[in-house]
C-alpha cells in the first residue's frame, strides 16, 4: 500500500475484550460481558478510523498477549501489524512501543482505542506537527488525560511521574515536557469513554453519526 506518510506509524493500544478485565467502571450498570462488547465495539470503531485513509502504517499493540480472536480477527480484517505491549505499568509500555517504533520511523503516533472523538483530520493534523518541527504532541481528554500522544524520538522522563487513570494526567504530563525542554502541539480537546455517563453521551454520538 502507498500510504501518505510514509516514514510515520500510527499505534493502537488495546486490551483483549476479556469480561471483568475491560471497561470496569462501566460495570456500575452493565454486566462484564456487557462491558466487554463496548470495549470491542470502540476498539473496531478505532481501527475504523486508523485504516480509514492511508495515511501510514498502523500497529495494534496488544495487552496483555496477543493470543486472543480478537486481534487475530482485526489482523485479518484491517492489514494492522499485531505487537505485543511489554512492561508493567503503561507508561512503561508506551515508553517500549515509542522505542520500538522509532528505530523504524521518523514519526510515531499511539493512541488508545476508546475514544470516539477523534477524527482523520486529528491523525493527519498530527502527523505534519511532527513533521512540521515539534517534539512531540498531544490531544487532551476532559477527565484530565490524554487520548494521542506522538513523538518524533523517545523520552523516558516524558512518561515519568504520572499518575496513570487519575485527572492529574495532562498536568502531569505538561510538566514533564517543561521540565524536558520540549516543544509540544496541541490539538482539540477530545473525550473518551469510562464511566456510564460518558457511555450515555457515547449511544448519541453513535446515533447521530
Amino acid at each position: 500500500m502507498t500510504y501518505l506518510y510514509p516514514d510515520s506509524v500510527l499505534m493502537l493500544f488495546c486490551k483483549a475484550p476479556v469480561p471483568g478485565q475491560v471497561k470496569t467502571r462501566l460495570m456500575a450498570e452493565l454486566s462484564a460481558g456487557q462491558a466487554a462488547d463496548i470495549h470491542a465495539a470502540l476498539s473496531i470503531q478505532t481501527l475504523q478510523l486508523a485504516t480509514r485513509r492511508p495515511l501510514c502504517a498502523v500497529q495494534l499493540w496488544c495487552a496483555p498477549t496477543r493470543e486472543h480472536p480478537f486481534f487475530d480477527k482485526a489482523a485479518r480484517d484491517f492489514k494492522v501489524t499485531l505487537k505485543v505491549q511489554q512492561g508493567d505499568g503503561l507508561g512503561e509500555r508506551m515508553c517500549g512501543a515509542f522505542n520500538a517504533a522509532v528505530q523504524d520511523y521518523a514519526h510515531a503516533l499511539l493512541i488508545g482505542c476508546d475514544c470516539p472523538s477523534l477524527t482523520s483530520a486529528d491523525l493527519e493534523q498530527a502527523l505534519l506537527a511532527l513533521r512540521g518541527g515539534y517534539d512531540g504532541v498531544v490531544a487532551a481528554t476532559e477527565d484530565g488525560g490524554y487520548s494521542l500522544i506522538g513523538l518524533n524520538q523517545a523520552w523516558d522522563g516524558l512518561f515519568a511521574n504520572t499518575r496513570w487513570g487519575t485527572p492529574q494526567v495532562m498536568a502531569q504530563t505538561r510538566n514533564n515536557i517543561g521540565r524536558l525542554g520540549l516543544r509540544f502541539y496541541e490539538l482539540p480537546m477530545q473525550w473518551d469513554v469510562d464511566t456510564p455517563a460518558d457511555l450515555a453521551r457515547y449511544r448519541l454520538w453513535e446515533a447521530s453519526v
